[in-house]
């Protein structure tokens, strides 16, 4: 970053680690221990779709890989959506036990399409929990900022900011946690949340 970048304001963005998800399975004991969320065992990736032959290859290639591994070890199909927006989701499932294996398949996504050169794609990678009362609850990975933050959906799309504060103290330094507040953007309807 040079001089003019300092000058006018710009700053340089953060590179993301995609190994930093590997910290979620260590994140689901601290919240399960402390609040009483437990995985779902579904997690997503969302991205923007983009046109062409090569990235649809990338696609089937992870979806495939994905499948395979899921039915050898009797887990459910991956699917693939677009939400209103028109980003798309692909969703893993997995038994709500097996968390590393569920972050283990959401890192292999965001390294395909990372690898392939569609990083500039990714938008955000969730894991899904939920408590004895029913509270829904998803860890953002905000991949343009290499950070996490807790999203709490209510109904009617309005969310539990007091729930998503107290998830990030009670998880603490597990997480590198989006410290603008203004940046835990809402997810309404994602899928697997």
């Amino acid at each position: 970053m040079g001089f003019l970048d300092t000058l006018l304001g710009r700053t340089k963005p953060v590179q993301p680690k995609l190994d930093d998800l590997f910290a979620l399975p260590s994140a689901a004991v601290t919240l399960e221990a402390g609040m009483d969320f437990k995985p779902t065992g579904s997690g997503s990736v969302c991205f923007r779709p983009v046109e062409g032959k090569t990235f649809e290859d990338v696609q089937k290639d992870v979806r495939d890989l994905l499948n395979m591994s899921a039915s050898s070890e009797g887990g459910l199909p991956v699917e693939v959506t677009k939400d209103s927006y028109g980003f798309t989701w692909l969703v893993v499932s997995r038994m709500s036990d097996e968390i590393d294996a569920l972050v283990t398949d959401l890192h292999a996504v965001n390294s395909a399409l990372v690898d392939n050169g569609f990083g500039p794609q990714l938008l955000c990678t969730l894991v899904a929990f939920r408590d004895d009362s029913e509270r829904r609850l998803a860890l953002v990975y905000l991949y343009k900022r290499g950070t996490f933050y807790p999203f709490a959906p209510l109904s009617g799309e309005r969310r539990d900011n007091a729930l998503e504060l107290s998830v990030k103290g009670a998880i603490g330094d597990d997480l590198k946690f989006e410290q603008d507040l203004t940046r835990w953007f809402p997810v309404w309807g994602a899928p697997g949340l």
